[in-house]
């Protein structure tokens, strides 16, 4: 696992040259997403930066949601980001902060803009607004509207606020240079009129700011220190600074980009995995095949995994392409040392013990980890039938094998030692089942005279639990799905990305309540589903992640 210690990167050299320099008394960063999908491993990087950077620094993180386009945001969606933020070990300073909490301040800064000669209405439509902006080579032209009076512009956003006019016919742009290279300087739009109903203020406005002007404003009116954002914002940098240098506000943050996320074998794109759900590709914005933190968390993955994979992973201005494995590899190192072990058998073989004895073969006591005494024990009973593994027999066994032959030995783990003695075929010539004897002079010895080099894990038929077991492979087969310009990324799903099998586990785990992880020795790790699992009823399980690497070529 971690070594715990922070990672140095160029956004604490910042912070801590602002706070030597008497800059700043104390950080104030802030997580600002949009309630419009659920959170993903992307938005993970920036929760984990954001309030990790606040509590390295003894400083304070705000949650603020970006609720400024309300036709496609809800109340689902904030409070599975707020179950987000917390489940990953988070607390945001104060209460949960809003937007829609600063739309009159919004609304009396733009007046301000619009007053001073920096902001006009004009009439052109989105598609008359596209022409007119020119390219990346050629500038813009100015929109017949920009020399409008401010008293005029001004009685037009007013009765645009009233509700005078229909969606769309007017908008409220800052007045900048239509010639910038930077075309996000050449006049942007700051408001719109749009009729929708918002999941706080109902339908008391019909116009609502963009969110380049309503994010600069929001952090100053908070006190934001430093306003971190993923790269695809430096080229809006200049605006922030623009919107906030002419309003004059009381403290101006400083925006700080970093490189986002981009992990292999999935998408991130919230229109693509809403894609996903709504045509029923996935169960859901939690099934465990997808990157939302809620499928995360539903799979068996842990807070302190993902922290990890983020600190691992780093921040930079460099390409964020990461492997899977490298997340894997996080939640393995977690698991490893934190959670019990169990054995189960997911595709059963039967074996007889021809020369079981009632009250003579013996049962044992294990331990649920061999480096944790402090997680107990429970029994491991045996009977006349166990099931072990069909992966753990082979007929013609290949060079190396270190398993169950005819003729051969292996150890049953906490048990005895077991020879194969003969192997029965049912009528496809299929191996039906296994007749072993047991050495009854090795339980917690090594028999006499030879050595017995396998080990296998294995369940009494008698006392296992049949068991639901969910094993998810990646969900796309194409490590960049939506990197093909001429190809829909759905053609790369992966059509065995579930595979559902009925197997078998201790009886230990039939309290278990929901999201509870174990390894299941040989196999990997597992947690019980979150929501279809009953403590006492028939248990179900969710595979977490193997023991080795599964993304390796």
């Amino acid at each position: 696992m971690s070594d715990n210690s922070p990672v140095q990167h160029f956004i604490r050299a910042v912070i801590e040259s602002d706070l030597k320099e008497g800059k700043h008394r104390s950080v104030l960063t802030r997580f600002p997403p949009e309630p419009n999908g659920y959170l993903h491993i992307g938005h993970a990087k920036s929760i984990c930066l954001n309030f990790g950077l606040a509590l390295d620094y003894q400083g304070a993180c705000n949650l603020r949601f970006d609720d400024t386009n309300p036709e496609k945001e809800s109340d689902e969606y904030a409070q599975s980001i707020q179950d987000d933020v917390r489940w990953l070990g988070f607390q945001w300073n104060g209460e949960v902060r809003w937007a829609s909490d600063y739309f009159q301040s919004l609304y009396d800064y733009a007046e301000t803009l619009i007053d001073k000669g920096l902001a006009y209405v004009c009439d052109l439509t989105f598609e008359e607004m596209r022409a007119y902006r020119g390219t990346l080579t050629e500038a813009g032209r100015n929109s017949p509207y920009r020399e409008r009076s401010p008293a005029e512009s001004l009685d037009l956003f007013r009765r645009m606020k009233a509700g005078e006019f229909a969606d769309g016919s007017r908008t409220l742009r800052a007045k900048i240079d239509m010639a910038s290279p930077n075309i996000n300087l050449r006049d942007p739009v700051i408001y719109r009129i749009k009729r929708a109903h918002h999941i706080r203020t109902g339908d008391q406005w019909c116009i609502y700011p963009m969110y380049d002007y309503t994010h600069c404003i929001s952090d100053a009116l908070e006190g934001i220190t430093h306003s971190l954002c993923t790269l695809e914002f430096e080229d809006h940098r200049p605006l922030y600074d623009w919107v906030l240098d002419r309003l004059g506000t009381p403290c101006h943050p400083q925006q700080i980009e970093f490189s986002r996320l981009e992990l292999h074998y999935t998408v991130t794109s919230k229109r693509k995995l809403l894609q996903l759900v709504n045509q029923g590709l996935v169960s859901g914005w939690d099934d465990p095949r997808m990157p939302t933190i809620h499928g995360m968390r539903r799979r068996g993955y842990t807070p302190a995994g993902i922290r990890e994979f983020a600190r691992r992973i780093g921040i930079s201005k460099s390409e964020n392409v990461v492997d899977m494995a490298v997340l894997e590899s996080a939640i393995r190192d977690d698991l490893e040392s934190a959670v019990p072990r169990v054995m189960a058998v997911l595709n059963p073989l039967k074996v007889v013990l021809t020369n079981y004895e009632q009250g003579v073969t013996a049962s044992r006591s294990a331990g649920f980890h061999p480096n944790h005494p402090e997680f107990g024990e429970r029994d491991v009973p045996i009977h006349r039938e166990i099931w072990i593994e069909q992966d753990d027999f082979a007929e013609t066994p290949p060079l190396g094998w270190q398993r169950l032959t005819p003729g051969g030995e292996v150890r049953l783990r906490y048990s005895y030692v077991i020879r194969c003695d003969e192997v029965v075929k049912g009528a496809n010539g299929e191996v039906a089942e296994l007749r072993c004897s047991i050495d009854h002079d090795t339980l917690g010895k090594n028999p006499a005279g030879r050595k017995v080099k396998g080990v296998i894990h294995w369940l009494s038929a008698a006392h296992a639990l049949a068991t639901e077991v969910r094993l998810y492979d990646r969900l796309f087969t194409d490590p960049e799905p939506d990197g093909h310009k001429d190809r829909d990324f759905l053609e790369f799903l992966n059509p065995v990305s579930l595979k559902t099998v009925q197997g078998w586990v201790e009886a230990c785990v039939v309290a278990a309540a929901s999201e509870t992880r174990y390894q299941f020795e040989r196999l990997g790790y597992f947690c019980t589903d979150r929501h279809d699992h009953q403590p006492g009823a028939k248990p179900v399980f969710n595979r977490t992640v193997g023991l080795k690497d599964s993304w390796a070529k």
